[in-house]
């Protein structure tokens, strides 16, 4: 029995299910869709985004399944390929309701996701945005969840660090991508407001280029204080360490879709980034259930994951604890049931500990920023 149609030369598909016998899979298995950028300079962070995603549908799989209104099911995720295009993504998305119906799509980038509510409920699938843009929540959307906390308390919270410690200068160097653009208008807004100047303001393609010398140097030429930086972590670490080589010697604020140790792993190690305030890694969480998740993603991967991995392995999680309490696979049942469902996972699920949900949609936990001291990861209080 196939379990997927085919969608074309252009779509790649990944079916999991690894380890079981056909005969399970074909029970009732409930195809459950991701589009996200697999090829280009953004690939790294789709990949890391849907790590999280196959461990937990390969953990529910091989664990036997779950069970709706007393019918058995399995996981079939099917992972496109957007090359972090809006387009490609909303494109994605019809031919995975149209061809496979899933009842849910998971998505990293906030075009995607603004792209998808153009029509999801209308198509009636679920957004699971891997996305920490407000908005993307506070449009009212009936069927969008947003994964991530919101970046705007990180804002204020990195432009008066920074203030404090690295001086009044900013140049501004973020990504070209519609979350990264959505980020820089904030910063450079609060910047302003703290009594900040914005000496240089340069933003570059983070996602196909990786020679970064020209834009760099136009910001560097500046002599700013702190430069804003960020969009996923690879191409940021190239930004960090060409700025260095260029000479530049002060802090950086980096955006939270780049994690500052994944960063470090390019630029050159985290003495290249003294000074630099970012979101803290999973790495530094202490927490049980961060340490439970690390262990057993480190023993599967051989890597240690950021929280791409971790928030959409509990996000997926969260999905079927959804299906399994409201008896059905319907997207607005499984969102309804969502807050409640979150609260009884098992903690070994949940790395980040979320026990609650807003009434817009948003997962609610604890904000943290960390900041680069001596060439180490310091946790730092939010403060406001």
């Amino acid at each position: 029995m196939k379990i997927v149609k085919k969608l074309g030369k252009a779509v790649a598909v990944a079916t999991l299910g690894l380890g079981l016998s056909a005969p399970v899979l074909a029970e009732s298995p409930v195809n459950i869709g991701f589009t996200g950028p697999l090829s280009g300079g953004a690939a790294l962070y789709g990949e890391n985004v849907l790590s999280g995603l196959k461990m937990a549908a390969e953990e529910i799989n091989a664990s036997g399944g779950f069970t709706v209104a007393g019918e058995k099911h399995t996981i079939n995720l099917i992972a496109l390929d957007d090359k972090y295009s809006p387009a490609q993504a909303a494109t994605n998305a019809k031919r995975l309701k149209q061809e496979s119906n899933v009842p849910v799509v998971f998505i990293p980038h906030s075009g995607g996701v603004f792209a998808l509510q153009d029509f999801n409920e209308k198509d009636n699938f679920l957004i699971m945005a891997y996305t920490s843009v407000p908005t993307v929540t506070q449009k009212g959307n009936s069927l969008t969840m947003r994964i991530p906390p919101t970046f705007d308390g990180y804002v204020r919270a990195f432009s008066k660090y920074a203030l404090a410690h690295e001086g009044k200068k900013l140049g501004m160097g973020g990504a070209t991508h519609e979350y990264a653009k959505i980020w820089a208008k904030m910063v450079k807004a609060e910047w302003e407001k703290d009594g900040g100047t914005v000496v240089a303001d340069n933003p570059m393609d983070y996602n196909k280029s990786a020679d970064f010398y020209t834009g760099v140097s136009r910001i560097v030429a500046e002599d700013p204080d702190v430069m804003f930086v960020g969009g996923a972590s690879e191409p940021t670490g190239l930004v960090i360490q060409q700025a260095r080589q260029l000479g530049f010697e002060g802090g950086f604020m980096i955006m939270d879709q780049a994690k500052i140790d994944e960063v470090a792993e390019v630029a050159g190690g985290l003495d290249m980034m003294n000074g630099a305030i970012g979101v803290v890694p999973l790495s530094v969480y202490d927490t049980d259930a961060a340490k439970s998740f690390i262990k057993r993603y480190e023993e599967k991967y051989g890597k240690t994951p950021g929280s791409e991995a971790a928030f959409n392995y509990l996000a997926l999680h969260a999905v079927v604890a959804s299906m399994e309490q409201s008896g059905s696979t319907d997207p607005m049942a499984i969102r309804k049931a969502m807050p409640e469902a979150i609260k009884s996972m098992p903690d070994k699920f949940n790395p980040y500990e979320v026990k609650k949900i807003d009434d817009k949609g948003g997962f609610v936990t604890d904000t943290t920023v960390a900041v680069v001291k001596d060439g180490k990861i310091v946790v730092e209080s939010m403060g406001e």
